[in-house]
């Protein structure tokens, strides 16, 4: 979202990982998504670096905040939430808790997020920041593994948090659906800034 929100003009490759080109892994060889391969040879593997890294370039709407709350948020959603989310996704990986019980685990990071939700529109304010741009999808996913359940769930303000990301023109513009890239396809690009 943050390459959109930026306006950086990128080449998109959409990839199917159950069938990862050779040329991803030889400028990535760990495999995984996203990638940015950046015109001097740096590549950035991870989804914060490259949201770093373009909101560096452009940043519209002032999403970097540059405080220690947003960082916090942030690392707590990955390297807590992220993992219990994992769990509760895919239950029968990890067979030691119920999948209602990996759920509740998770929820305690939806706890933190229902009350600073309560108190502000946005996860940092009344303005949406990078924090709201890099939980939300992970969020999506929680809401997505059992959503006739979310639907109902007491986390109300963080209901409304996402439905209101999922229904942003942004979201929309960076979920449309491409064809999976293969070597030889026509370049398709994303965005309007040379990146």
């Amino acid at each position: 979202m943050a390459l959109a929100y930026s306006a950086i003009r990128v080449e998109l490759r959409e990839i199917k990982l159950s069938n990862m080109p050779q040329a991803l892994i030889r400028i990535s060889p760990k495999a995984t998504v996203p990638v940015l391969y950046l015109a001097d040879g740096t590549i950035l593997e991870e989804s914060l670096d490259i949201m770093h890294w373009a909101l560096s370039i452009s940043d519209p709407r002032q999403w970097l905040t540059g405080d220690s709350e947003s960082d916090e948020l942030m690392r707590q959603n990955d390297e807590e939430f992220k993992p219990l989310l994992d769990c509760y996704k895919y239950a029968d990986r990890s067979p030691h808790l119920s999948q209602i019980e990996h759920r509740h685990n998770a929820e305690k990071f939806l706890r933190l997020l229902e009350q600073r939700l309560v108190e502000h529109p946005c996860l940092i304010g009344d303005r949406p920041t990078i924090a709201d741009a890099a939980v939300m999808p992970f969020v999506r996913q929680f809401a997505g593994v059992e959503p006739q359940w979310f639907q109902q769930c007491e986390y109300t303000e963080v209901r409304r948090w996402l439905n209101q990301q999922i229904d942003s023109d942004l979201f929309k513009a960076v979920m449309r659906k491409n064809a999976f890239w293969k070597a030889g396809d026509e370049t398709v690009y994303f965005g309007t800034q040379a990146g």
